[in-house]
């Protein structure tokens, strides 16, 4: 199988991505030989030598894809065992070694680097333009194409799960035409999405006071705090501040995604600096407000969003 990589490190916590990387190795063995022997396995099933005997060729030199997950659980004589097969490893197999990330494992990490692996990273996509990139790039993936709000609007929806947002954007593109935007979305996803107090910054800076309202009624109905909503509202008021007095800042300076930057630059238009600084005051007010100064919290957000 010259065209499939013979050692494949993947590493990193993200299950989705690191199935996919095994399972794009296991196609290319499949593709170069249909009759490859997939073997699969974790540490804890390998007897002491069961890795050299799995990995060696078979009596009639048929190929062979090895993937071993959870390396990092590895024994010190199961190290030793793979360590040794490396330095001479059989022409007929190719190995898959899965690394969930983290210290755990390190050294013999770096054993197998010296062997030049293809190499996979796979890390966890904590943040919300990391699971828009995401979401962009599978409908890209299935030759479709989904704007930035429709992407936003499903990671709100579905969540971080990225099995989830994938089958979420599988579906989208099988049930639908063109582009995906927010009225699609919405239209598929309408009530799942939380109404966090982002949402309500958002359409307060916007000047969409009716809709603030009836969205923070409803996050206080479904339990949103007070003063995590007070919370969003302040940062999007600093950032927005932030954006505007940068002139052309670039995201790395900024400290904010492009996506992010591109939302506030069009909110900005809307304020000036006496604006903002009359806002940032009524901020204050209502979080004094919420955290006990007033008797009612739920007054004191909608007069907020109302002055804002």
């Amino acid at each position: 199988m010259t065209d499939v990589p013979p050692l494949t490190l993947v590493t990193g916590p993200e299950e989705l991505l690191a199935d996919r990387a095994v399972a794009e190795v296991v196609a290319a063995g499949r593709k170069a030989d249909p009759s490859v022997e997939i073997c699969d396995v974790v540490p804890g099933q390998l007897a002491p030598g069961g890795f050299a005997e799995l990995v060696s060729p078979s009596l009639f030199g048929e190929a062979k894809v090895v993937i071993v997950r959870g390396v990092q659980d590895f024994t010190a004589e199961q190290t030793t065992e793979v360590t040794r097969y490396l330095a001479d490893p059989a022409d007929t197999t190719v190995l898959i070694l899965v690394h969930s990330g983290g210290v755990k494992g390190k050294a013999f990490l770096d054993a197998v680097k010296k062997h030049k692996p293809n190499l996979v990273d796979c890390p966890k996509l904590g943040k919300p333009g990391d699971r828009i990139g995401f979401i962009k790039a599978e409908a890209k993936r299935a030759k479709r194409a989904i704007t930035d709000d429709a992407a936003r609007v499903l990671s709100d929806a579905v969540g971080s799960d990225l099995r989830e947002l994938a089958a979420a954007v599988s579906q989208l593109v099988a049930d639908t035409e063109g582009t995906v935007d927010e009225a699609v979305v919405a239209k598929y996803y309408q009530g799942r999405a939380e109404v966090s107090g982002f949402t309500i910054a958002d359409l307060a800076i916007e000047g969409k006071r009716f809709e603030a309202l009836e969205q923070l009624r409803f996050a206080l109905d479904t339990g949103v705090a007070p003063v995590l909503i007070v919370s969003a509202l302040a940062t999007g008021l600093r950032r927005l501040g932030k954006v505007a007095a940068s002139g052309g800042g670039s995201p790395k300076d900024l400290g904010l995604p492009p996506w992010q930057i591109d939302k506030l630059r069009k909110q900005a238009r809307n304020w000036n600096p006496t604006r903002l600084s009359a806002a940032m005051r009524s901020v204050a007010e209502a979080d004094a407000a919420v955290k006990g100064a007033a008797a009612d919290p739920a007054y004191a957000l909608e007069k907020l969003v109302l002055t804002l």
